[in-house]
This record gives C-alpha cells, structure tokens and sequence, in this order.
C-alpha cells in the first residue's frame, strides 16, 4: 500500500508510536494574538486516538 505523502510531510512518528504534528494558525494575521499564544502555537500536538488510526492508516504503518 502506497504512502500519503501528503501526510508523511506534515506528521512525524515517534518511537512510542504518537502521531505529532505542527500547530496551525501562526502564520499570517499575528499582531492580533497575544505573545503567550504565538508560544503556546509553537509546540508541536499529538493528535487524538481517532486521528491517530486515520494518519497511520494513510502511512501504511497500522
């Protein structure tokens, strides 16, 4: 089975086996979101349970 590599770009795998990736809404329209939140967008998320069958699903790694 092939790989999404449309999701391949924007997930990483960790050898635990979660699913993070990147925050959205940080790149344009900043100056309306305080200091606190741009640093809060910066760190990267793990994904719920149900997101995280569907991304390893497109990764072929399930």
């Amino acid at each position: 089975m092939k790989t999404k590599k449309s999701v391949l770009r924007r997930v990483k795998i960790t050898a635990s086996g979660k699913v993070l990736h990147g925050s959205n809404f940080k790149r344009h329209l900043r100056r309306n979101k305080t200091k606190a939140h741009l640093r809060r967008l910066k760190k990267t998320k793990e994904f719920s349970a149900a997101i995280n069958r569907k991304v390893k699903n497109a990764l072929g790694v399930a």
